[in-house]
């Protein structure tokens, strides 16, 4: 998939009529399933024409009530004649959730930074960068996170990110890029290989959510990240709870162990951050410490 990687960062808009194309080594297994018509097939595409984004989201939902596709197609504007390449998982998300590639399109969003502690030395370690929309709805939220599924040839697929920090002339140990662990990766060597390209451009990695999917703590020696970040479930009121505390206990001795440091992200209250400190957390992060703002706080300032 090398050749598509240029692509898949592209927000596109999926034309609300035009044709779905795919290679012939897909075919096979699409035309025992795909609902729509076959309109021109050859030894190089077969394409099934839509009338509609609901008609093509239907004829997808087929698909993935077999299995879950991992194969790519194109999406082809009969209009412009104009063909993108577009994994079919990518694609059934773009046209469940236009709102959401509406607003990368548009650039509708801005940055803010939630600060990050060195708990010994009671600093400002660095931020966590997130994107907030222009005119967020109270009570909607949007995520967006790292996910090793995207990244398909970790050497080729990074490329963009590397030219980007090389052109702002920004050194790479600033970055931290977290893998979500809650999505439940398979292909543990194909995660290690994503966490090592970047680590070989001289950036650090961590692992997000530790706790709250699969059992991360024996994953730890084999992806060797730089920070690993607990799950905020487990920090919630961990001052008084005897299993969250065994659980703290436990990935604290790992995490010292193989040469992890330990960030508690979702500390809020007085309570959970001295029996965090006490413990020996070595970076927080909060509402306690600092909400995310456009303009974050550069000194350490605890209520």
């Amino acid at each position: 998939m090398a050749k598509d990687c240029q692509y898949c960062g592209t927000s596109i808009f999926i034309p609300e009529s035009g044709a779905i194309v795919f290679n012939p080594e897909h075919i096979i297994e699409v035309v025992k399933q795909f609902p729509l018509p076959l309109a021109h097939e050859s030894e190089e595409a077969y394409v099934f024409h839509y009338h509609s984004q609901a008609e093509l989201k239907a004829s997808i939902e087929v698909l993935f009530k077999t299995s879950t596709p991992d194969y790519w197609a194109h999406i082809l504007n009969t209009k412009t004649s104009q063909s993108l390449p577009i994994s079919i998982q990518h694609l059934y998300e773009r046209i469940s959730k236009p709102e959401l590639a509406a607003i990368i399109h548009d650039g509708d969003f801005n940055a803010h930074l939630q600060p990050i502690v060195d708990m010994k030395e009671n600093r400002i370690f660095g931020y966590e960068s997130l994107l907030r929309t222009e005119n967020q709805i109270p009570g909607q939220k949007i995520f967006i996170n790292f996910l090793p599924s995207t990244i398909y040839v970790p050497e080729f697929c990074l490329q963009h990110t590397f030219q980007i920090v090389e052109e702002f002339n920004i050194d790479p140990s600033d970055l931290v890029f977290e893998v979500v662990e809650t999505e439940k990766i398979k292909d543990v060597d194909h995660m290690k290989s994503i966490l090592d390209t970047y680590k070989s451009s001289g950036m650090k990695v961590a692992l997000d959510d530790v706790g709250a999917g699969y059992s991360t703590l024996e994953m730890l020696n084999l992806l060797q990240p730089d920070f690993l970040k607990i799950d905020r479930s487990y920090i919630q009121n961990c001052h008084t709870s005897p299993e969250k505390q065994a659980f703290l206990y436990k990935v604290m001795d790992r995490a010292k162990h193989i040469g992890i440091k330990v960030l508690a992200e979702g500390i809020e209250t007085r309570d959970e951050w001295n029996w965090l400190h006490a413990l020996g957390v070595n970076y927080g992060q909060g509402y306690f410490i600092g909400c995310p703002e456009a303009v974050p706080e550069k000194e350490l300032i605890l209520p």
